[in-house]
Formats: structure tokens, sequence, C-alpha cells
């Protein structure tokens, strides 16, 4: 969607985006499996906010038959959907589409039977009318699903014997206020009751499904997975570090000191769980 590309170094970001889509991979899977139940035999999927195209791929290998396009405003990142594409040996249908979102989707050379936005459509000022649009470019029948809310990762337990109890629960909170901000500082923000069926309703489409898909890690977890939870805490401690209370911020960077045992690099309890919401419609024939 319409992130704001001027100030993101997308090549530098890349490779933890793949990294952590590759981690969660075991998730979209079941998201996918239970898409494919829903819709047979589409012949063209579009991934709205492809990223770097870990998704794309999954559903090209699910959909063998379909023709897959990875729409991104990041160019950067449609680079290594294509080369992903290639490595996997599916490049001849597989195509991006390069800008602003859900605009860029008038270049689709014909309409979508199924549309995937994963935690995308929220980076938009009108929401609703962003759905409205995306399913614009929906085939009649054609099915939008549309990753969003859900329950965020938890890492650590309730106590991790260092800070007070409780720790990533504050930290939530903290990034629940600096999500509501970053909504309303968008500009034309239009606020929004977050009832995404309602919302797909308004938006001229038939709310046909909804289903939550987990993601679950257990300790001890795999250096790739301990990566990605050091960088997931150091990104929020760019984000909101400041806005923590002391003690909370001496516990965080506690948590990310690679020297402390305590640390997420090196404590045997880490894990990774983690819930995502995805909501089907179809645009009606």
């Amino acid at each position: 969607m319409t992130h704001d590309h001027g100030e993101i170094d997308w090549a530098e970001m890349a490779p933890h985006l793949e990294a952590q889509a590759e981690l969660y991979a075991p998730l979209y899977r079941q998201a996918l499996a239970w898409l494919a139940r829903e819709v047979t035999e589409p012949g063209l999927v579009v991934d709205v906010g492809s990223g770097p195209g870990v998704v794309s791929s999954l559903f090209a290998e699910t959909f063998p038959g379909a023709r897959v396009v990875a729409a991104d405003g990041a160019a950067p990142l449609l680079e290594r959907a294509r080369a992903r594409a290639e490595r996997l040996g599916f490049a001849d249908r597989f195509g991006t589409l390069a800008g602003d979102l859900p605009g860029a989707l008038a270049d689709l050379d014909y309409p979508a039977d199924l549309m995937w936005a994963a935690q995308s459509v929220h980076h938009l000022p009108d929401q609703r009318a962003a759905l409205a649009a995306l399913g614009g470019h929906l085939a009649p029948g054609g099915t939008l699903a549309v990753l969003e809310g859900g329950l965020t990762a938890r890492f650590l337990p309730r106590d991790i014997g260092i800070g007070r109890p409780g720790f990533q629960a504050r930290l939530r909170a903290v990034e629940e206020d600096a999500f509501t901000a970053m909504r309303a500082d968008l500009p034309g923000s239009v606020a929004e009751t977050e009832d995404w069926p309602a919302m797909l309703s308004a938006a001229g489409l038939e709310h046909t499904g909804t289903r939550s898909f987990l993601l679950d890690l257990p300790a001890p977890v795999t250096a790739a997975t301990r990566d990605y939870v050091a960088t997931s805490l150091s990104r929020l401690r760019e984000r909101i570090g400041e806005s923590l209370d002391g003690d909370d911020r001496t516990t965080l960077d506690r948590l990310l000191d690679p020297a402390d045992d305590a640390g997420v690099h090196r404590r045997p309890d880490v894990f990774v769980l983690v819930a995502h919401t995805v909501y089907t419609a179809v645009r009606p024939v």
C-alpha cells in the first residue's frame, strides 16, 4: 500500500522482511490451504503489498495453474520477488506491478480471481475506500482476502526474571498507542471501527468467512527464530523506546544486549506465538 517509501531504505529492509515471511510460512500455508478450499482454480492471483514475494511464491505453489502478480510500491522488494520466482521455477507465470496501491492495480491486464492484502490496508487513510478500490479490480465472483488484526506475537513469559512482570504486555500497550498515532497522522485519515466484515460489506463486497491461523514456535527456538525476535524488539526500541518508562526501557536494552545472559540472544525461554486473522469477501456476480 502507500507506505512512505521515501523514508525507508527498502533494499536494507528486504532481507529482514524476507526472513520474517519465511519464518511465518507455516501460518501462511494454513491460510492458503483454507483459501484453496474457498476459491476454485483462480486464473489470476494478486498479492497486494507483496513485499519481497515470499507469500506470492506460496500462492504460485498453492495454485499451480494460476498467474501470480506481486504488487508493491517498493521496487527493491519486487526485484527480490522476481528473483525468488526465477529460483523456484515459475517465472513464466509470475509478474510484478510497481506503484502506489491500490491505484497501480489499474495496470492489471485483467481482473483478479483472488486478491490477497496482508497487513497493508491499515496503512491507507480511508480503509473502507481502499477495500472498495481493491474489490473493483476483482472479477465477478472473485475473492478478496484481507489479513488484519489477530493477536500480536509474544516472545517471552510474563515474568522474565528482570524488570517488572508483564513487560511485553506493557510494550504492546505503547505500541497500540503508536499505531493509533500513525493512523491519525496519515493525510486524510478516516477514523474507522475495525469491524472488517462490516467494512467489506460497506465496500460493496459479500463477506464470506473469517478464520485465524496460529504460528507456534516453542522454546528452544532455532537461530533464525532467535534472530527474528531480536530484530523485532530492536525495531520496537527504535520506534517506541522513548515512550517506555525508564524501568521498561532498561529491561528492553538488557533483552537486546548480546552479552547479557538475560537477553533474547541467549536466554532459553524465548518462543514465538502469534495469531493472524483473515477475512474473505467476494465481488457479487
